[in-house]
């Protein structure tokens, strides 16, 4: 018990480093060739940003569903979250508009490109000549025959081929496939089959390019047009906008190539994030473009931060005088609390979420899940005191004040956790940013204070327990002098 008692100590020591180190600076974290700086993610109520109206570009008197709608704001939201912009606000706005704010963007610009555009991605074969990139034109556009939706259950898996196939680009074209305005290209495959796309760099030139990979019935489609047409062009059209138009050097038969074009690391990162997630049901344009100032004020957030000094001095103070030492156990195993939570919101955690964007709900839920957490060290030191007044020797009340109080803690967080999970869900399918944060800041602080509560602050008990065994009971915040009891209790064995 001893030895295991000061080896959950020094753990939680080197934890309380890392993580203060964490929370009270702004580190860069090398992770491969990715380096990362660790800082902390205003919201847009606490620092500004940008708000984009977004308006359904069809012709007058073209009925719009709500479905269509509802589907363009699920696909905008996938598009903002992969670019790394947290907690934004996406609303439908009447039957036509969708209203998108985001909190803290650093280039406006790229992050509109990226969700504004309708995304619909087409491979046109452009015949013998290429055509020019940035050139308009006209295509058969998407259909059952080049949809995988034809092929997805009728083709076999992807071939797998050990390198990735790719499509060459030519290098400098000086003669390009004149298109005239009534001159309609092939759509060969279209977006929906892509599976995956991410950004990635040519080896030689160092140049952004778009490694894909296609379903299965996507594959099929690939594989049987590069193979009937080696030698020739096969355009890569987006929003009737030509990318590229590499040739076809050899059949493609592994599922996999590469999108090559002029473009920058925005931009491909952009063109990126709208394959992997899809094209928008109906076009649309930007309205509007604001820059807004933070809603709370600065003065506001200052006496905010105030505030909350003065709250959880006042709730020291008392744990202090009323439960004395361990009080005092209490108000450091808090401070490790906070520590480890604030890290948390600014490392993220790996396959869940990147980081926590501090909104002043999100802060309402790091407040309330602090009070939780006070709560859980009250119920045991109150369960502890009273094996003390029943006469019970120090170590089995401090082990009896942790198991019995143990089920009260226990319940109370998992209504808790419960209640996050359900307003997570509802942010989360709804739209509601705000209510999503709010549920995630409470369910880490729910998770984090009952780590504290529970192994923290008993393994500081036990500890000073071990250093101090004949120490007063008053410093345990035990006045009266206990009484006699005959009963007996003897803690589970762990």
């Amino acid at each position: 018990m001893r030895q295991r008692t000061y080896i959950s100590l020094a753990l939680i020591v080197l934890l309380a480093i890392f993580a203060g180190w964490i929370a009270l600076s702004n580190p860069k974290i090398q992770l491969g060739d990715v380096t990362r700086e660790v800082k902390v993610h205003l919201g847009l109520d606490l620092q500004g940003g940008l708000r984009v109206l977004l308006q359904a570009d069809l012709p007058e008197g073209t009925a719009i569903t709500a479905e269509q709608m509802q589907v363009a704001r699920s696909i905008i939201d996938k598009r903002i979250n992969a670019l790394g912009v947290s907690e934004p606000l996406i609303q439908v706005q009447g039957t036509n508009r969708i209203v998108v704010e985001l909190p803290g963007i650093e280039n406006p610009e790229d992050a509109v490109k990226a969700f504004g555009n309708t995304g619909l991605l087409e491979f046109v074969d452009a015949g013998s000549t290429p055509l020019q990139e940035g050139a308009i034109i006209q295509t058969t556009g998407p259909s059952a025959a080049n949809s995988c939706a034809r092929v997805v259950s009728q083709a076999s898996a992807t071939p797998t081929v050990a390198p990735s196939a790719t499509i060459t680009s030519t290098g400098a074209v000086t003669e390009t496939n004149p298109v005239t305005a009534s001159q309609v290209f092939t759509t060969v495959m279209t977006g929906d089959c892509l599976q995956n796309a991410v950004v990635s760099f040519q080896q030689n030139t160092n140049t952004p390019v778009i490694d894909f990979e296609l379903r299965s019935g996507g594959a099929t489609i690939f594989a049987d047009h590069t193979t009937n047409n080696v030698g020739k062009y096969l355009a890569i059209v987006l929003d009737k906008r030509v990318i590229s138009s590499p040739s076809i050097n050899s059949p493609i038969t592994g599922g996999r190539g590469v999108i090559e074009g002029r473009f920058s690391i925005p931009e491909a990162n952009a063109l990126a994030v709208q394959l992997k997630y899809g094209s928008l049901p109906i076009p649309l344009r930007i309205e509007t473009t604001t820059n807004i100032g933070p809603t709370l004020g600065q003065d506001s957030i200052n006496r905010s931060f105030i505030a909350g000094i003065i709250g959880v001095a006042i709730v020291a103070f008392f744990m202090i005088a009323y439960y004395r030492m361990p009080g005092v156990l209490a108000v450091i195993a808090l401070t490790i609390y906070g520590f480890i939570v604030f890290a948390i919101y600014k490392i993220g955690i790996p396959g869940l979420f990147e980081y926590v964007t501090l909104t002043l709900a999100g802060i309402a839920g790091f407040i309330l899940s602090l009070g939780v957490a006070v709560d859980g060290n009250i119920l045991i030191f109150e369960r502890m005191k009273e094996e003390l007044r029943e006469g019970r020797p120090l170590g089995i009340a401090i082990e009896a004040g942790f198991e019995r109080a143990w089920p009260s803690i226990r319940d109370s967080n998992a209504s808790t956790l419960i209640t996050s999970l359900i307003l997570l869900w509802f942010g989360s399918s709804f739209g509601a940013s705000i209510v999503a944060g709010f549920a995630i800041t409470l369910m880490i602080g729910v998770l984090v204070g009952l780590f504290t509560s529970v192994f923290v602050t008993r393994t500081f008990l036990r500890v000073v327990y071990d250093l101090f065994p004949n120490i007063g009971l008053w410093w345990y915040g035990v006045n009266n002098m206990p009484r006699r009891s005959n009963k007996s209790y003897a803690p589970t064995a762990e």
